[in-house]
Formats: structure tokens, sequence, C-alpha cells
């Protein structure tokens, strides 16, 4: 994996996080998401972080990680050479801190009724006919951006604060050990 691929796929693809996060709770991660140090496929979010990569978005060739590639590099020419900051093998390695990051970042405003007149109400009907849509199983729903989200800011108030894996607090407390800081206080 290249680094245009580690730093792009931050954007891109929402694994970069959950890989580290895997690595932490010490549990695998999908087989399309990541390589080790060879570029073999791995389920070892370890293999991943340390010397591996992501792969693009829909994983390897055969399963049309093509495509994710020609988005990786759409965004690395937004976010990288148009915002004037590092790009490519510019860029530091992922997990490291012996450089500055420099990474680049791309905003886009698009006015939808510029190009289709009632594009709130058309992008409604499209999220119902999504969420409509049959699945694989009784147990699971169609979903659509957000709905995770909301269903985790729902936990969240219930629970009244964000839940944490051990391992997560235990990383956050040594971190906090190594910058001489406060631990991070639980709620119970």
């Amino acid at each position: 994996m290249t680094q245009i691929g580690a730093r792009i796929l931050r954007t891109l693809h929402p694994q970069c996080e959950l890989v580290e996060l895997a690595a932490r709770k010490e549990n695998p991660v999908p087989l399309s998401w990541g390589v080790g140090a060879g570029g073999k496929e791995t389920v070892d979010p370890k293999d991943v972080l340390n010397g591996g990569g992501l792969l693009p978005l829909g994983g390897v060739e055969v399963s049309g990680g093509y495509k994710g590639y020609g988005l990786s590099s759409m965004i690395e020419i937004f976010c990288g050479i148009l915002a004037g900051a590092h790009w490519g093998p510019h860029v530091r390695k992922w997990m490291s801190t012996n450089a500055e990051a420099d990474l680049g970042q791309c905003f886009v405003a698009i006015d939808p009724d510029a190009f289709a007149p009632g594009f709130a109400e058309r992008l409604q009907d499209f999220t119902q006919t999504m969420r409509a849509l049959p699945t694989s199983s009784p147990s699971f729903k169609v979903e659509v951006a957000g709905d995770m989200e909301r269903r985790h800011e729902l936990l969240v108030e219930q629970l009244g604060g964000i839940p944490y894996h051990k391992n997560q607090i235990t990383f956050i407390n040594d971190l906090a050990s190594k910058l001489g800081v406060k631990p991070v206080t639980l709620i119970q």
C-alpha cells in the first residue's frame, strides 16, 4: 500500500481508525481491509499497522479495488497537490510521529438546487426507497448515512457517557502518563 492509500483512505475509508481500534481491542479485521508488510491480505490489524497498509475501497483488484484506487488518487490530488500539502511518498508513515504530517484538506460547497430543482424532496424519496429495500435477513435493515451515528448517540445518552473498551482506556492512560497529564476519569 502506498502512502497515497494510507493517507487518503483515512479520508475515504472509515476502516483506518477501525483498524487501530481493532488492534487495541485485539480483534481481527475483515480480510478486504488491509495487507501485511509483504502485501498479502490479512485479518490481523497489527500486521496492517506494522509495515502493511490499508487496501483501497473494494479490497484487491478482483473485487473492484482498482475503483477505490482511482477515488483515492482523486482525493490525493485535491487534498495533497491542490492544497499545497504533502502527498503520496512525501507524507510521513502511518502511526509515525517523526515528522510533521502536513496533511491538506479540500472542502467543496455545492448548491444542489443549481443542478436539480426539488433536490431535498428527491433525496428524501431516495432515502426512503433505500431504507425500504429487502434485506438478506429479517434481523437486518437497510440503513443510510447517519443511521448508525444516531443509534450511537442514543446509546451514549442512555449510558450517560461514551463506552470504551478496557484496552482503549489502558492506551489513553499510558499516553497520559507519557505526556505527564491526568489520566481519564471513568464513569461507572
